[in-house]
């Protein structure tokens, strides 16, 4: 979870959900607060959509830890991984990203309202899934919207 705050004080609170396969940012939920209901909603989203992961690695926030959350991913036999306080690199696919979103684009903005934030964060991972390269990913993106088959003609349509 990252806090930031619009230029006038108030807090907003941006979850990323990352797949650590693939790199790729599957979500970020930008509100004034992220309870329990909004990580069951986007979880249950992301699901529907990739299907049901293995395990769910995630700090201790209340957010995560609530009984609420537990209970349903138990029901759908989903682990749990969480790391242990002041441990961030137990979680280091989700910290890289936080820090690239942090300094790419969280310090270089004044955000004005809660909706001009959620609008630039979603257009930051859009670029982050399909333009940006990854070393990890051979200077690929995750998600790239073409890519370059042997020939060098490209191809569109994957995203």
């Amino acid at each position: 979870m990252i806090t930031d705050k619009t230029a006038d004080g108030r807090k907003i609170r941006i979850l990323n959900i990352i797949d650590e396969h693939s790199r790729k940012c599957r979500d970020s939920v930008t509100q004034r607060r992220i309870k329990a209901d909004d990580v069951l909603h986007t979880l249950a989203k992301l699901f529907c959509e990739y299907g049901i992961p293995e395990y769910i690695r995630s700090d201790n926030g209340p957010e995560f830890i609530a009984a609420k959350v537990r209970d349903w991913l138990g029901r759908l036999e989903v682990s749990t991984l969480f790391i242990e306080p002041g441990s961030p690199w137990e979680n280091g696919y989700i910290e890289s990203f936080n820090g690239k979103m942090r300094d790419e684009l969280l310090n270089r903005e004044i955000f004005y309202t809660l909706k001009e934030a959620q609008v630039l964060i979603e257009n930051w991972k859009k670029e982050y899934n399909t333009e940006r390269p990854h070393s990890s990913l051979n200077y690929r993106p995750p998600a790239p919207q073409s890519y370059m088959l042997d020939n060098n003609k490209k191809v569109s349509g994957l995203t």
